[in-house]
């Protein structure tokens, strides 16, 4: 853990080409991301939720719903990756997303449902995988060159990173 508001777990640190073992762990760590992330949320009044986890920061709400429109997103360009050869993907901005209608205001109930459904999804089919799928790879505008194995060690850190902003504000304000 890191004393970084905005990175309580640290920075992505991309460890290279992952082991069949490796790859489990990050499978079973985006899996498990739903019921944390309810566990964190639960009880939480809607003051609460409305709460920035730093100065400047996004709201409990945004970081949820953030995480749902992200990982619907990590989602498809997997896919796009096993599927294409070296697709380009489509970004988003994420800044803009977040301070829409629904990210500012939307019961976090509906966001927690989606990411329930859609990590279910999502783990089966990478669990179905074979290894050298993992090899295959994506353009993405900014960062370049992504194989599936990036994209899988990057969202496993990206949900443990958003549930710390929370967790560590819930226990910060004693929640």
């Amino acid at each position: 853990m890191s004393d970084d508001l905005r990175y309580p777990i640290g920075k992505f640190r991309r460890s290279g080409t992952l082991s069949e073992a490796e790859r489990i762990v990050c499978i079973d760590t985006i899996a498990s991301l739903p019921s944390s992330l309810t566990l964190a949320v639960d009880g939480l009044t809607d003051a609460q939720l409305d709460t920035p986890y730093r100065e400047g920061g996004w709201t409990v709400r945004q970081v949820v719903h953030h995480l749902a429109d992200s990982h619907a997103n990590a989602y498809v360009r997997m896919k796009l990756a096993t599927s294409e050869d070296v697709p380009t993907i489509k970004t988003y901005d994420e800044k803009l997303w977040s301070e829409a209608v629904d990210a500012r205001t939307a019961p976090v109930g509906l966001s927690l449902d989606f990411l329930d459904a859609l990590h279910g999804r999502w783990t089966w089919w990478l669990r179905s995988l074979p290894q050298e799928a993992f090899l295959r790879g994506l353009q993405h505008p900014e960062a370049g060159a992504m194989d599936l194995d990036a994209l899988l060690e990057l969202y496993a850190w990206h949900g443990r990173h958003h549930l710390a902003h929370i967790t560590k504000l819930a226990a910060q304000h004693n929640w």
